[in-house]
Order: C-alpha cells, then structure tokens, then sequence
C-alpha cells in the first residue's frame, strides 16, 4: 500500500502542477496579438518584444521568436515560430509521461498486492493446525481486494488525468498555430506594402 500511496501523492501533484502551468501561460486575447502587430506597424520591435515578455505566456515566446527574425523571409520566420513552439509544447507535456507511467504501474501494484494477500491466506491454512474458520482467511483475502482496489483507483485518477492533459495540450498547441498563422499572413502584408 505504500507505493499505491506514494503514487497517489505523485498523481495529484503532477496533475494539479500542469493544470496551474496550464491556467498560468496558454490563454492569449485577441487584443495582445493586435497590439503587438500595431506595435510593429508603428516600428517599435522593441515594445513588441516587450510585451511578449511581459505576457510571458508560451503563445509570447512564440511571436517573440517571429519577431526577432523581421525582415527575413516568411520561411525563417516560420521556422523560428516552429521551433520556439515545439520547444513550449514540450515543455507543457512535462510530468504526462510520469502520470501515463503511473497509469499502467498502479493497478500492477494492486495486483500484486492481491498475489501476496493471497499468499499470505494460503499459507495461514496450510499452517493452521485447527479446523480453518473464515476469520483465519479474511485477513490475507481484505489485504488482497483493498490493494487491488487502490491499485485500481490510482491507476484510474492517472489515466483520466493524463488523457484530460493531452486534450488540454492539443487545444493548447491548436491556439498557438492559430496565433502564428495570423502573424505570419500579417507579417506578409508588411513585406508587400
């Protein structure tokens, strides 16, 4: 029961830890994105830059990167962009292989536990020297099903964490390929004028 217990503990940080990193640096507004292009169409890449940073959002270091490559054709732009964001999604994706780990390795605990507990029942009643009344089996047998159970349960709160995460991710990266896209067709329009 101390590993299930221990990943338990495990399983609720990693979950709570993404979902805070998750509120804290995904969500952008359509206002930043033209400010920042007015920012550009004024000429300050400095103050661009600037409130990149100041977001501090992952979709900020990701305009961030366009921007310091200004000027330069739209593919190294976008390879810049490509770049900074695969680098954001990884390091969103931190701690998922942990919870899809945990997923699959509780309910083997569980299991195992639920082999011991048994064990330890068959070997009560092999060392019994009386008549084996139920009360001399229960113990191994509630040992067995409680693991088994908690085994379970982890393994559950696991999965639902890390399939809910991945989605989040998903929808996370499909915002910041959209905020790209609309940086790229403005950064385009700014090379035709």
């Amino acid at each position: 029961m101390i590993p299930l217990l221990v990943l338990s503990i495990l399983t609720v940080y990693a979950i709570i830890e993404r979902l805070v990193v998750f509120a804290k640096g995904t969500t952008i507004q359509k206002l930043w994105l033209d400010s920042i292009q007015e920012y550009i169409s004024m000429g300050d890449i400095q103050g661009a830059e600037l409130l990149c940073e100041h977001k501090n959002r992952v979709i900020g270091k990701v305009i961030k990167a366009g921007i310091q490559n200004l000027g330069r054709p739209v593919q190294t732009i976008e390879n810049a962009m490509a770049a900074a964001g695969q680098e954001e999604i990884y390091k969103l994706e931190k701690n998922l292989s942990l919870l899809g780990t945990i997923a699959g390795a509780a309910p083997m605990l569980g299991f195992l536990g639920t082999v011991l507990g048994m064990i330890q029942a068959f070997m009560t009643m092999a060392q019994a020297t009386a008549s084996i009344t139920p009360q001399l089996l229960s113990g191994g047998i509630y040992e067995a099903m409680i693991t088994t159970a908690a085994g379970l349960l982890v393994g559950i709160l696991a999965d639902l964490g890390y399939k809910y995460l991945l989605t989040r991710i998903k929808n996370i990266t499909y915002h910041i390929e959209n905020t790209a896209n609309q940086f790229i067709v403005f950064t385009q329009s700014l090379s035709s004028k």
